[in-house]
């Protein structure tokens, strides 16, 4: 078994494997119960079998049973004789000695041939028919030796790494498989999978086997990529980086033991090789092939991931018989296997083709990928017509041909670019820039920036007869940079671009690189990104009408949307549109009126702007603009989610996400993906809301979609309780984001979240603090759908901490900032009208004038609003209301909380739920919905005390220092009954003051979880 090198990369997490966990666990429940079995655990190297039986063998010893683990051992052609057999039994003696013992009386002599401890071994007899009786005679005595230790001792027999077992060996395994019949036993063996080839010894014992009904056999398979991130999870100590999991996954295949080396590979050494003592277990098998599998196994390692059979011969130049005895070698040590088109071979192990890569010298490597690009060219029919062009720039670039190189790689760029794999699209491109000095200039200057490049930055010149520079190239691999994510790399292309343009007069190229490096810088969250942008102005100023001052006016009207939004964006969004149907460029006009039609939307002018919106995504759709209709699957659900039209929202999305992703544009997708989670948490689809986050994170590359994706976790986190957690994805939302780029659009929620977070733990002037920074800034216009959601937080937590010690002073002074803000803020669509209402009625319960009526219009207003979890929240506040006024309102106050804890419940509120159940309580009104699904709490102190539900409520009170007659009120009640359950309080606490029963209330952490729950349930 091939094993980690240092422990420390062994995961301390163990991984997968429930299905087969819960096989062995089975058959060790049915041999405690006296019906032996056996199981046989087939994997490849590496794949975790040991890590398996590991797992197993100390779960079985928590349940009582004695586990003797033995292995066999590679020496030569054949492993030492029984050798598993007499470790196991040895390890058998030691946990059992007198079991042992007494099974072995009489017969040591005999089964000292595998247990030399025993005694003397018997002398050896001749060969023929008396020996063959020997054999039969141990097997027997070996079987009936465990069947008697397994008679009252719940035995694990394991035995490792068979593929390397003697003859021996074998036929005693195969003995017990077939006549054990009682006993508590379990017999299970390893082999590696790979290693069995056709002629290997096991494999007709593994066909006969089978055939019993008796023996089970688990097949190991590889790891998905989402058990390769647990296990570096559990290696690092950390959660990985997505794209480093990515990485892992796709160079180890899965395999268990090469994400260890590959994992710690790249924590410590922070680098992409392999090590050295990995490499060197990875060469073994194929060092030991006969020399021309040797020399094909090399060859086919430069070949491709799958290697076609006649490309492979025509580079090998062996006859036909020699080619095939070679490949038959090398496929028959399971190196090599059959491709799955059934017309060529791969290696088994991603990593073994990169070890043998690597092992090659550099001449060599050279040589055979020369061979490869010349049979290609010699015969395109070689590979399929999909692969040609991308196997052809390869095989030049590794053949260290500059001259075939360059014009190959370019090529292949293009081919790239029209299957949106912008990934490889810039792998190439950075190639292309590495080969392009050394390429010869006679080649250079037949190369036309409109065969290879989209891109042209304007410089007076025609791209189809002008030839290509080298800035074309850095241009184009910037923006392949940029929509495939890698931007720290597309930054480092643009700087280098711009320090070359320092030394020639060209504006318009130095304009366009400056407003690449500002969406750079944006998405990074390494700076706001307008000093480059003001940048770009100042090169066009002045200029006549092109391209890229178009380009330059919409991208300063999209940074003023999202920055600064008001009437100037609005005029730079229409004079954008304006330029760039001015100068012909279709692209730039949808781009700016994508941004036109939000900015609409965001001053009011909602139906017209979500028109326009819908316009432009259906034009870009159909007219391929595939970038901008990207750009508009983003946006314009966006602006349906800040209106409040969420359930239209989250279609369009989901073919946003096909549209992102067919077009390789993960960053959109990533944004897309967010908006998602934040329609269905709205819509109250908060698993669903949950998922799409994760998949937000998992996709995007830059900063600000990771720092999107931890907001919505902290909303879904806070509405569940989770205040823990939700405080832990505020602050990486924050550190996303950066200290640079103060974007309403990020701040104000992340604002709202830090009151929220800090009401729910208590921390009521941390809560103000939050509060007041944002009010001394202000809301900028259009920031609506950001801002009456942080103002009615600041008021319910105002409203639920009424009565808390230390919340009553400078209460006065918020509500007033609260409603002063309120005032100037719009609210233009029935959802934030909603939320104005309800703001207001927060302010007048934390003035202690809660209004039956004023609620019951909210509840109807949110009733025809698809927002569950806001109606849910208004029905408590309305049957609270209404409790505290008529009698004759009970019915209908017991209607909304059931309502209210149904929703709840089915949407994992537990803080809502806790609210509405206390409300019930206090009222003594019955809940039909079951109890909140949580964890089963210790015992509570106050039932330890002797304390009734309803002593417990007015302790609670009276531990906020509450009178007789304010307990009354709340828990609706009258002020006598609530004074005998005050004096009946005292007695049972043994105190004589309503000081020292708060006090005991304190000390106990009686109500410290309700205080919180209380101010998270009412956000």
């Amino acid at each position: 078994m091939l094993r980690a090198v240092e422990t420390r990369s062994v995961s301390p997490v163990f991984v997968g494997r429930a299905s087969e966990l819960d096989t062995l666990h089975g058959a060790l429940s049915r041999a405690a119960a006296g019906e032996p079995q056996a199981l046989l655990i087939g994997g490849e190297a590496g794949v975790g079998k040991t890590r398996l039986i590991e797992e197993f063998a100390a779960a079985a010893g928590r349940r009582g049973a004695v586990v003797a683990v033995g292995g066999c051992v590679e020496i030569g052609a054949d492993g030492l004789p029984f050798a598993p057999f007499s470790t196991a039994l040895r390890a058998l003696r030691r946990a059992l000695p007198d079991a042992l013992a007494a099974a072995a009386a009489g017969q040591e002599e005999e089964l000292a041939r595998l247990l030399p401890e025993l005694g003397e071994q018997p002398v050896a007899r001749r060969a023929g028919r008396h020996d063959e009786e020997g054999t039969a005679r141990l097997f027997e005595l070996t079987a009936r030796l465990l069947e008697q230790v397994a008679a009252q001792h719940t035995v694990v027999l394991a035995l490792e790494d068979l593929h390397w077992a003697d003859a021996s060996t074998r036929h005693l395994l195969a003995y017990l498989f077939r006549t054990l019949r009682t006993g508590r036993l379990v017999v299970l063996a390893s082999y590696r999978s790979d290693d069995i080839h056709r002629r290997h010894p096991l494999r007709p014992l593994l066909a006969e086997l089978d055939r019993l009904r008796t023996v089970q056999r688990i097949e190991l398979a590889r790891f998905t990529r989402q058990e390769v991130g647990r296990q570096v999870a559990g290696i690092l100590a950390a959660e990985p980086d997505p794209a480093q999991v990515d990485e892992i996954f796709e160079r180890s295949d899965g395999n268990a033991f090469f994400v260890e080396e590959l994992a710690v590979a790249a924590h410590e050494g922070c680098c992409a090789d392999l090590s050295d003592s990995l490499r060197d277990l990875l060469l073994v098998r194929v060092e030991a092939l006969p020399e021309p599998a040797q020399r094909i196994v090399r060859i086919a390692a430069e070949g491709g991931s799958t290697i076609e059979h006649r490309l492979l011969a025509a580079v090998a130049g062996l006859a036909e018989d020699d080619l095939i005895e070679a490949l038959r070698a090398a496929v028959n040590a399971t190196i090599l296997i059959a491709a799955p088109t059934g017309d060529g071979y791969r290696f088994r192990h991603s990593l073994v083709r990169e070890a043998v890569g690597d092992d090659l010298l550099p001449g060599e490597r050279a040589r055979f990928n020369r061979r490869y690009a010349q049979a290609l060219e010699a015969d395109p029919t070689l590979v399929p017509a999909d692969e040609r062009v991308m196997r052809l720039a390869s095989y030049w670039y590794h053949a260290h041909d500059p001259a075939k190189a360059l014009p190959a790689v370019l090529a292949a760029s293009v081919v790239a670019r029209a299957r949106h794999a912008y990934s490889e699209q810039l792998r190439l491109m950075e190639r292309a820039m590495e080969l392009w000095d050394t390429a010869p200039e006679e080649v250079r200057e037949q190369l036309r920036p409109v065969d290879y490049t989209e891109v042209y930055p304007p410089c007076g010149c025609d791209p189809a007869t002008t030839p290509l520079r080298y800035l074309d190239l850095m241009a184009e691999a910037a923006v392949a940079g940029r929509l495939c994510g890698e931007r720290e790399r597309a930054l480092k292309i643009t700087k280098r671009a711009l320090r070359l343009l320092e030394e020639e007069h060209d504006p318009l190229r130095a304009a366009w690189f400056w407003i690449q490096r500002s969406r750079l810088v944006q998405a990074r969250a390494q700076g706001d990104g307008w000093a480059e942008l003001a940048r770009a102005q100042e090169l066009v100023r002045g200029l006549p009408p092109s391209e890229v001052h178009a380009e330059v006016l919409a991208n300063v009207a999209n940074w003023s949307m999202v920055h600064e939004p008001g009437p100037e964006a609005f005029s730079a969004a229409e004079r954008a549109v304006e330029y760039a149907r001015m100068v012909g460029v279709r692209e730039i006009e949808m781009s700016a009126r994508l941004t036109l039609g939000g900015l609409m939307v965001q001053s009011g002018d909602v139906e017209a702007g979500l028109a326009e919106m819908y316009e432009v995504n259906e034009r870009t759709v159909e007219e391929g603009l595939a970038v901008v209709a990207g750009r508009s699957y983003v946006n314009l659900p966006s602006e349906l989610e800040a209106v409040g039209r969420s359930r239209e929202a989250v279609p369009l999305l989901e073919r946003g996400i096909a549209h992102t992703r067919g077009h390789g544009l993960l960053d959109q997708e990533a944004w897309v993906w967010g908006n998602l989670a934040e329609s269905l948490f709205t819509v109250g689809r908060w698993e669903e809301a949950a998922e799409a986050a994760s998949r937000s994170r998992r996709v995007g590359q830059s900063a600000k979609p990771r720092a999107f994706h931890a907001r919505i976790r902290a909303e879904l986190a806070l509405a569940r309780g989770e205040l823990a957690e939700a405080a832990a994805h505020l602050a990486e939302a924050r550190a996303h984001f950066g200290t640079h780029d103060f974007a309403p659009q990020h701040a104000l929620p992340l604002a709202r979240l830090a009151i929220e977070v800090a009401a729910g733990e208590g921390r009521l002037p941390d809560a103000r603090a939050e509060l007041d920074r944002v009010l001394d800034t202000g809301f900028p216009p259009g920031t609506q759908r950001y801002g009456w959601p942080l103002l009615l937080s600041a008021a319910t937590t105002e409203a639920t901490a009424v009565g808390l010690p230390g919340a009553d002073p400078g209460r006065p002074r918020v509500l007033d900032r609260i409603r002063r803000a309120a005032k100037a803020l719009p609210a233009n669509v029935p959802v934030w009208q909603a939320h104005e209402r309800w703001v207001r009625a927060e302010l007048l319960r934390a003035e202690g004038r809660d209004r039956p009526d004023e609620w019951a219009e909210i509840v109807a207003v949110f009733e025809t609003l698809e927002r569950p979890y806001d109606l849910a929240r208004v029905r408590c506040r309305l049957a609270e209301a209404l409790l505290a006024g008529d009698e004759d309102e009970r019915p209908r106050a017991t209607e909304l909380l059931r309502l209210a804890h149904a929703t709840a419940e089915h949407l994992g509120a537990r803080p809502l739920a806790g609210a509405v159940a206390r409300v019930a309580r206090r009222a003594r009104l019955p809940l039909a919905c079951a109890a909140p699904r949580q964890a089963a709490e210790p015992a509570d102190p106050a039932q330890a005390l002797g304390l009734t539900g309803r002593e417990r409520d007015v302790l609670r009170l009276v531990s906020l220092g509450r009178t007789n007659r304010q307990i009354a009120e709340e828990l609706f009640i009258s002020p006598k009954t609530a004074s005998v359950h005050v004096s009946n309080i005292l007695a049972k606490l043994a105190v004589s003051s309503r000081g020292e029963a708060a006090a005991v209330a304190h000390r106990l952490g009686l109500f410290a979880q309700d205080a919180g729950d209380r101010l998270v349930a009412g956000l």
